[in-house]
C-alpha cells in the first residue's frame, strides 16, 4: 500500500494518491491531470477511483477530466447532486482498492455532502482518514460557504451538523489514525490551521480547539462561527463549476491561452477584447517598468487566491506579461481557480515592449528607513496599510488607515486622487498589487514602501504598549 500527499502551496491544498496491487485512487485532485496520471504510471497502476470529499469552493477540481482520461469512477458522499455521471456512495459503503478498503463516512458540516474517507489496510486495520474540509490540523472547516447558494442553510445550522459529524463519526475512531486534511495554513476554508499538513487523531483530540473534550454543541457553534471573515468572492462560482461540470479541460484552456503575441498583435487583442493585462513577474521587476494600465499579481507568491479575490469576473479576458517560459504555469494556475479566458501572452515580455518604443509606467518606491524619517517630520503623511484587519489590529503605525487589499475595489472611491499615498503590507507583495490597481484607475500619486511592515519594524520607529508603532525616534 502506498499513500502520498500531493501538496500545492499556492492554494494550501492537499490531494492524495493511494495505491494497492496496481489499483489507485486520487482524492481531491486539482484541475491539471498530468501529475496524477504520471504518479500512477510510475507504479504501473490504473486509477480506479477519483474520490471527492465535497464540492470545493476554492479551486476547480480535475475530477471530471481525470475520469475521462483514465476511466476512473468519480465518487461523492451521500446527498451530493452533481450534474454529471458519478457514484453517490452510501454512508458506511466500502470501496475496494487492490488489497485495501476505503470506507465512506458522511460528515456534513462544512458542506451538506462533505464526506471523510477511512482507509483500511491489507490486514484489515484502520490506518488513516482523509477528512477534506471537515477536520484540519488545528482547525475545522468553515460552516458558512453554502449559505449563498441555499439561503435557508445558515452557518449555525451547518456548524451543528459539523459538531455531530466530528463527535459521532470522527472522534469515535481509533486514536492512532493518521489525519490527512484537505488544506493547510493559508487556506481560506478555515480560520487558524496549523502549518503541519499531517497529524494523528490522538493529537487533534488533545490540541485542536474544536475537538476539546466536554465541549457542548452550543459552545462549538459559537466558537466556529465567531470571527468568520467574508469568503473570497470567487468561491460561489467555483462551487457551481464543480457541481454542474461542463467546464473546459485544461488542455483546451492551454491551447487557447498559450499563444505568443508580438507587440502589435498584443495591442490589437487588448483593444478589441477589453482584456485585463495581468503582469506576473517578480515585484522587483514590475515596479521598475510595466505596461500602463496593467495589474500586478506575482506568480511566486499566493497568486491564485489573490487573482480570485481581486478579478471579479471569472470570464474576464486576460492577457499575460510573464517571465520567459512561465506562461503555461501562469495559465494553469489561473485555471485552477476558474479563470479560463486567457487569450495569449506578450512575446519577448517587457523587453519587446520597450524595444518597440511603447509607453512604460513605474511605481515610485521609498525605503523603510527614509519613510521613517519622512513620517516623523511630516504630520500629514497619508499612509495605507494593505494588510488584513487582523494583522492591523495586532500592531500598526499610528495614523495608518487600514485598507485591506481584498477590499480595494469597494474602498477605492474613498481615496482622494489629489493626495499622495504611501502604501505598505507585511513584506511588500500586497502593497505592489494595490499600487498597480490604484495606478490603473488613475491614482498616480502612489509610493510603495519597500519591505513592508517587516522592514518598518527594523527602523527607529518604536512600538507602544498598545501594540502600535509610534513616531518617536
Amino acid at each position: 500500500m502506498t499513500v502520498e500527499q500531493i501538496y500545492t502551496g499556492c492554494l494550501a491544498e492537499a490531494a492524495y494518491y493511494i495505491e494497492s496491487e496496481g489499483e489507485a485512487a486520487i482524492i481531491d485532485p486539482l484541475r491539471e491531470t498530468a501529475p496524477y496520471i504520471s504518479r500512477a504510471e510510475k507504479d504501473k497502476a490504473k486509477i480506479k477511483y477519483v474520490l471527492e470529499t465535497h464540492f470545493h469552493a476554492d479551486f476547480v477540481s480535475g475530477h471530471i477530466d481525470l475520469s475521462k482520461k483514465t476511466g476512473a469512477t468519480i465518487v461523492f458522499g451521500p446527498t451530493a447532486k452533481p450534474g454529471y455521471e458519478t457514484h453517490i456512495a452510501e454512508d458506511g459503503e466500502i470501496l475496494t482498492l487492490g488489497k485495501v478498503k476505503i470506507k465512506v463516512l458522511h460528515t456534513p458540516g462544512h458542506t451538506l455532502e462533505s464526506s471523510t474517507y477511512l482507509l483500511i489496510d491489507e490486514q484489515g486495520r484502520e490506518h488513516a482518514i482523509f477528512t477534506g474540509d471537515t477536520l484540519f490540523i488545528g482547525d475545522v472547516g468553515r460552516p458558512d460557504l453554502v449559505q449563498k447558494l441555499k439561503a435557508e442553510i445558515t452557518p449555525q445550522y451547518l456548524a451543528g451538523l459539523l459538531f455531530d459529524s466530528l463527535r459521532n463519526k470522527i472522534m469515535t475512531l481509533p486514536d492512532h489514525l493518521i489525519v490527512y486534511p484537505g488544506h493547510g495554513a493559508g487556506s481560506a476554508c478555515g480560520k487558524k490551521m496549523d502549518k503541519e499538513t499531517v497529524s494523528t487523531l490522538e493529537k487533534q483530540k488533545k490540541f485542536n480547539y474544536a475537538l476539546r473534550a466536554g465541549m457542548q454543541r452550543e459552545e462549538f457553534i459559537q466558537v466556529v462561527t465567531d470571527g468568520l471573515v467574508e469568503p473570497p468572492q470567487y468561491f460561489p462560482a467555483n462551487v457551481l463549476m464543480n457541481v454542474l461540470g461542463g467546464v473546459d479541460s485544461l488542455d483546451e484552456i492551454l491551447k487557447k491561452g498559450n499563444r505568443s503575441l508580438f507587440v502589435k498583435e498584443f495591442e490589437t487583442v487588448w483593444e478589441s477584447t477589453e482584456a485585463l493585462v495581468l503582469d506576473t513577474r517578480p515585484k522587483e521587476q514590475f515596479v521598475k517598468g510595466f505596461i500602463p494600465g496593467s495589474i500586478f499579481i506575482g506568480i511566486d507568491d499566493t497568486f491564485a487566491p489573490w487573482v480570485g479575490a481581486l478579478i471579479i469576473n471569472l470570464k474576464q479576458p486576460i492577457l499575460l506579461v510573464t517571465e520567459e517560459g512561465r506562461q503555461e504555469e501562469v495559465i494553469t494556475r489561473l485555471a485552477r481557480v476558474g479563470y479560463d479566458n486567457t487569450l495569449g501572452y506578450l512575446a519577448g515580455g517587457m523587453d519587446a515592449w520597450i524595444r518597440e518604443g511603447k509607453e512604460v509606467d513605474t511605481v515610485n518606491e521609498i525605503s523603510a528607513e527614509d519613510f521613517a524619517s519622512l513620517f516623523d517630520t511630516h504630520i500629514n503623511t497619508f499612509l495605507l496599510d494593505a494588510r488584513r484587519q487582523s494583522e492591523y489590529e495586532v500592531e500598526h503605525l499610528v495614523g495608518a488607515e487600514n485598507v485591506p487589499l481584498d477590499t480595494i475595489n469597494k474602498n477605492m472611491a474613498t481615496l482622494d486622487l489629489r493626495k499622495t499615498y504611501y502604501i505598505h503590507c507585511a513584506g511588500g507583495y500586497r502593497s505592489v498589487i494595490m499600487s498597480s490597481i490604484l495606478k490603473s484607475r488613475g491614482y498616480h500619486n502612489i509610493v510603495n514602501i519597500r519591505g513592508g511592515y517587516k522592514a518598518l519594524s527594523a527602523t527607529k520607529l518604536k512600538r507602544t504598549e498598545h501594540h502600535e508603532v509610534n513616531t518617536e525616534l
